[in-house]
């Protein structure tokens, strides 16, 4: 891989993967309610899943979708739904406690984090632009562990960040009524994030 398209991934990494998706949405809401220490496995399940992700995306597991157009289309479904289950989970929480502890309520687990990106819009056109755009057809195998690599180094650098301006905005959001509206305004900004699968821009 060349130097400029290198320079090019990362950029392009730095700025899907540290601009507002369901990820990051859901990694600034467990900041926010569960704290950094806790949302470990969340963050992990997500900076070790997409790259997993992306060998998939890169060995050819799309083609499993030209092959059976009705999987795409069970894909869909799956991720719309799953979505609103999470904002609806997300909506729901409550603080239980002046230092914002949440009753009856958890963090994602790595395992649940990992699996939602095959469920994640944003995550498929990330995978799909990088390994359409910065592989070399002869150079495959290669090119491919050089986009996992970048991508989990800059996820692993945006996961925490979210997650910890999340809990830094504890400070501001102490009072329970803003608790509620922030948790209500990123389940809402999360069923927003469903567009590409409802105008057929996924995958």
């Amino acid at each position: 891989m060349s130097n400029d398209l290198l320079i090019g991934l990362v950029g392009f990494a730095l700025v899907s993967a540290f601009s507002p998706g369901p990820n990051n949405l859901m990694l600034l809401s467990s900041g926010m309610n569960f704290g950094w220490r806790k949302s470990v496995p969340h963050i992990l399940g997500i900076a070790i899943g997409f790259p997993v992700m992306i060998f998939g995306v890169g060995m050819g597991i799309t083609q499993i979708f030209e092959a059976y157009p009705v999987s795409l289309v069970f894909m869909k479904v799956l991720s719309a739904v799953y979505l609103i289950y999470l904002a609806y989970k997300i909506a729901s929480t409550r603080p239980s406690g002046v230092d914002a502890e949440i009753k009856n309520s958890r963090p994602l687990t790595f395992v649940q984090a990992a699996a939602f990106q095959w469920v994640n819009p944003k995550a498929w056109a990330m995978a799909l632009t990088a390994i359409s755009a910065y592989t070399i057809a002869n150079n495959m195998l290669l090119s491919v562990f050089i986009v996992i690599f970048v991508f989990l180094a800059v996820g692993m650098m945006s996961a925490n960040t979210w997650t910890i301006i999340g809990l830094k905005l504890r400070i501001f959001l102490s009072n329970p009524v803003a608790f509620r509206a922030f948790n209500i305004s990123c389940a809402l900004i999360l069923v927003a994030t469903l567009y590409p699968v409802l105008t057929g821009a996924f995958v």
